[in-house]
């Protein structure tokens, strides 16, 4: 019994003996794990580093090549050294010779604003005293011409410093898809795409850029005086007691909009008639234009996308920088309600051209819904950045309230 109790205890010992050297080697064992865990840390590191700082090397050294939005088969440039290729261009005007006005011009850092408008020489003496405007600011000016009657301008002396682009019976969408690339107007902080029958007695674009930039607006608009003929949402209309605003409150009509409004047009919101866009915004917005929907309706519900970021805070309306939208429709010529001779010709069919327009306007908007609509369906990969955003102030409103109520 004894023998037995013995053995029992001897069997006990050495296993906690054997335990005992077990465990002290796995305590020796961990910081040596931990050295070997933190090098192999370390070594993952500086490699993604370096490899991370490689890429920003390439693409600072080589941006034609390593661009996501470049549309060009690099292929297709094989044939040419790298080092000769100009990606972007711009659309300030080059003399033809060299002279001591043009260098002193040159040596000069101009302003890196650009004004882009859609005219016609019916509204030859508004467009004056708009440009007026810009030019003290030293802004780039590109006139569409939408009539072909580009002569009749030559005659007002900042003219001939504008860039002139003719094509009969266009749109201004239609000429900025085609002539306001991002590559074609990179070197501009700001785009102002704006329609030529605004007053702008009151306003000035160097204040109002200095406002865009101190509150990070990556789009926006300058607030509508209330005399404006035609004002289409309440988030445009002027507010005499602020500098700026977001969003606007409105329990009237349809449309409801509160503090839980976070999308067009409560918020987020620009209309499409003085429209002023960043150089990274434009960039985006470029892509958002579809090339056949020229009248660009519903876009203005989307601009939102191409924010930066929240639209809820990129976009705004300016206040103290305001203008008036005297609502002068002259694209494609006047309503037949408006035509005097109409009862001189009552057996001539005279299409309404207005009433056409707007038909065209109203039928190429369902089109953009459509295809937005679809786009969202087919792309699997594509996350709503403006969803996700949504999500997560939903998920911090809940979670003061919870705060809220325990501290009650």
């Amino acid at each position: 019994m004894k023998a037995s109790v013995m053995a029992v205890a001897s069997m006990k010992k050495k296993s906690l003996f054997v335990d005992g050297v077990t465990c002290r080697v796995k305590v020796k064992q961990l910081p040596f794990m931990g050295i070997i865990c933190t090098v192999m840390l370390f070594i993952v590191y500086r490699t993604t580093d370096y490899q991370y700082q490689l890429t920003e090397m390439e693409s600072k050294s080589d941006l034609f090549y390593s661009s996501k939005d470049s549309d060009v088969d690099i292929t297709r440039l094989n044939s040419l050294p790298r080092g000769i290729i100009q990606e972007r261009s711009d659309l300030e005007l080059k003399p033809l010779w060299s002279t001591s006005s043009s260098k002193s011009k040159a040596s000069v850092s101009s302003s890196r604003n650009l004004l882009a408008m859609a005219v016609g020489i019916k509204q030859k003496s508004n467009v004056d005293a708009l440009v007026q405007k810009f030019l003290s600011e030293n802004f780039t000016i590109v006139l569409f011409h939408y009539d072909g009657h580009v002569d009749g301008w030559w005659d007002l002396e900042w003219s001939k410093e504008a860039t002139h682009i003719v094509a009969n019976n266009q749109t201004k969408w239609w000429f900025a898809k085609r002539f306001l690339h991002p590559s074609v107007v990179s070197i501009y902080d700001y785009i102002f795409l704006w329609d030529e029958d605004l007053g702008v007695k009151n306003f000035k674009p160097g204040r109002y850029l200095k406002i865009v930039k101190s509150e990070g607006l990556e789009i926006s608009q300058p607030a509508l005086d209330r005399n404006s003929t035609d004002i289409h949402h309440r988030i445009t209309i002027r507010s005499k007691r602020k500098r700026f605003h977001r969003r606007v409150y409105d329990s009237r009509g349809s449309t409801k909009c509160s503090d839980e409004s976070e999308g067009p047009p409560c918020s987020g919101f620009v209309e499409g008639m003085a429209p002023v866009f960043s150089r990274s915004a434009w960039c985006c917005a470029w892509h958002l234009i579809q090339n056949d929907l020229v009248h660009g309706w519903g876009m203005d519900m989307k601009l939102g996308y191409c924010a930066q970021g929240d639209r809820t805070k990129k976009v705004g309306v300016v206040d103290s920088e305001y203008i008036v939208h005297q609502g002068i429709q002259t694209l494609g010529g006047p309503s037949l309600k408006k035509r005097s001779n109409l009862e001189q010709s009552p057996k001539k069919h005279v299409v309404d051209v207005r009433s056409e327009i707007r038909r065209q306007s109203m039928y190429e908007l369902q089109i953009f819904k459509d295809r937005w609509e679809r786009a969202v369906e087919e792309d699997k990969n594509w996350v709503d950045p403006v969803e996700a955003i949504s999500r997560r102030r939903k998920q911090r409103r809940k979670q003061i309230r919870k705060l809220k109520v325990k501290l009650r």
